[in-house]
């Protein structure tokens, strides 16, 4: 399968999740940022084994592979930025927590093209200002 389904997967179940974790951690009955944070987290990585069992791929075969590193710094990333997120979300509202959180897509584009060597086209250029827009005239009040 392509990437394409993949990502309007990613982008449908992960539409969801800011929903969701503002209700949980919101109003009288409400779970902790940092607990919400550990459970959902937990839940990824117990389904997460359980699909890398079935494919029997050998994860603690990569531990010590030369790009393991970079999976660390990731996931220092990951754990900060979402600790981050769901914090803000029981803090603020969706409709300004998650397209501010959304900017990740901006600024990892434009890592991309810094650091990475993607390329550079009018296009892009132009969808990472529209998106610096968007953010701007959904966030500010």
């Amino acid at each position: 399968m392509s990437y394409l389904p993949w990502a309007i997967l990613a982008l449908v179940a992960y539409s969801l999740v800011a929903p969701f974790m503002r209700i949980a951690t919101t109003g009288t009955a409400k779970i902790p940022s940092n607990v919400a944070t550990m459970m959902t987290n937990t839940i990824l990585v117990v389904l997460t084994a359980v699909i890398v069992l079935y494919n029997r791929e050998d994860a603690l075969g990569y531990v010590l592979h030369p790009k393991a590193g970079y999976v660390v710094l990731a996931g220092v990333c990951l754990t900060v930025g979402i600790l981050a997120y769901y914090r803000a979300l029981s803090l603020g509202p969706v409709s300004v927590v998650s397209p501010i959180f959304g900017m990740f897509l901006v600024l990892s584009s434009l890592l991309g093209i810094a650091f990475l060597n993607e390329s550079v086209t009018a296009r892009k250029l132009l969808g990472i200002g529209l998106g610096l827009v968007a953010v701007y005239l959904v966030s500010v009040e």
